[in-house]
C-alpha cells in the first residue's frame, strides 16, 4: 500500500532536518497549512508538491513519490537506456569517455554498477576481473585482486564511505547504498587511525600495476537538464594523474 502524502512529506522533512516552520518559510506557505498537509487535513496541488520538493532538494524519483502519494501524475519518466530519446545523451557520454584517454574514465549508475568505460579503464580493471556490469561497491568490498592492488586501501575505503554517505543522503533511502555504508563503516572502525594536520589538496587512489604505483584523483560529471530518471542518476567518473610519474606512464602507453 502506498504511503500517504503527509507521511512521505514528513519523512523527507526529517531526512533534510527541517522543522515545519523552516520548510514553510522556505516554501512561502504558512506553518499551519504545512501541518495540515502532513496530517492529511489538506490536499496539496501539483504546484505545492513541486515547490516543497524543490525546497527539500529531492531527486527526481522522490519527487515522483511525492506526486503519486498526493494522487497526482509523476513528473519524470524512467526510460530504458536504449530508448531512442536518450541517443544524444548516450552519444555525449561515449564521447566524454573516449576523449579522456589516455586517462581512465567510466560511467556508473547510482549503485556504482559499471555501465561503460574507456580503454585505459578497461585495462586497469581487467586484471581484477572487473568489466561492464560489475558492481564497483562489491569489488571494493570483496574483490581480493582489486583490494590487493590498492596501495592505500584503507584511505580509499574512508573516502568511498564519505561519498556513499553523501549519495545516500541525497536519495534518502536505498537498501544497496545503506548496506555498503554499513560494511564500510565496520571496516573504518576496525582500522580507525587519527588524522593529524591539514589534509593535502589531492588525496589520490594509488594502484599497483606492473611493478609501478599509479596515483589518480577523480572528477564526477552528471547529466543536467534531463527529465529522465535513469540518465539523471548516471555518473561519469574521470581519473586524472595525481603526479608526474603517473602522467608519463599513462601517456606513454598505447591504447588500441
Amino acid at each position: 500500500m502506498a504511503e500517504a502524502f503527509g507521511a512521505v512529506l514528513k519523512k523527507w522533512r526529517g531526512l533534510r532536518r527541517m522543522s515545519q516552520m523552516q520548510l514553510a518559510l522556505e516554501a512561502g506557505v504558512s506553518a499551519r497549512h504545512l501541518s495540515f498537509l502532513e496530517s492529511g487535513r489538506a490536499r496539496p496541488s501539483r504546484g505545492m508538491v513541486l515547490r516543497l520538493s524543490e525546497e527539500l532538494q529531492l531527486p527526481g524519483g522522490a519527487q515522483n513519490q511525492m506526486l503519486t502519494a498526493a494522487g497526482l501524475a509523476p513528473a519524470y519518466a524512467s526510460r530504458d537506456l536504449d530508448d531512442a530519446a536518450l541517443v544524444p545523451l548516450r552519444q555525449a557520454a561515449a564521447q566524454m569517455l573516449a576523449a579522456h584517454a589516455p586517462y581512465p574514465a567510466m560511467m556508473i549508475d547510482r549503485h556504482w554498477t559499471l555501465l561503460d568505460l574507456n580503454r585505459p579503464m578497461e585495462m586497469m580493471l581487467s586484471g581484477a576481473g572487473i568489466s561492464k556490469g560489475s558492481s564497483l561497491i562489491n569489488a571494493l568490498l570483496g574483490n581480493a585482486a582489486l583490494r590487493d592492488a590498492l596501495d592505500n586501501l584503507e584511505e580509499v575505503e574512508r573516502h568511498s564511505l564519505a561519498r556513499l554517505r553523501t549519495e545516500l543522503a541525497h536519495f534518502g533511502a536505498d537498501p544497496v547504498l545503506e548496506q555498503a555504508v554499513a560494511r564500510l563503516q565496520a571496516n573504518a572502525a576496525a582500522h580507525e587511525t587519527p588524522q593529524e594536520g591539514v589534509l593535502p589538496a589531492v588525496i589520490p587512489a594509488r594502484y599497483r600495476m606492473g611493478g609501478q604505483v599509479l596515483a589518480f584523483f577523480s572528477t564526477i560529471t552528471q547529466f543536467g537538464g534531463t527529465g529522465d530518471l535513469a540518465m539523471s542518476e548516471l555518473r561519469i567518473e574521470m581519473l586524472f594523474p595525481a603526479d608526474e610519474a603517473t602522467r608519463q606512464v599513462m601517456e606513454a602507453m598505447a591504447w588500441p
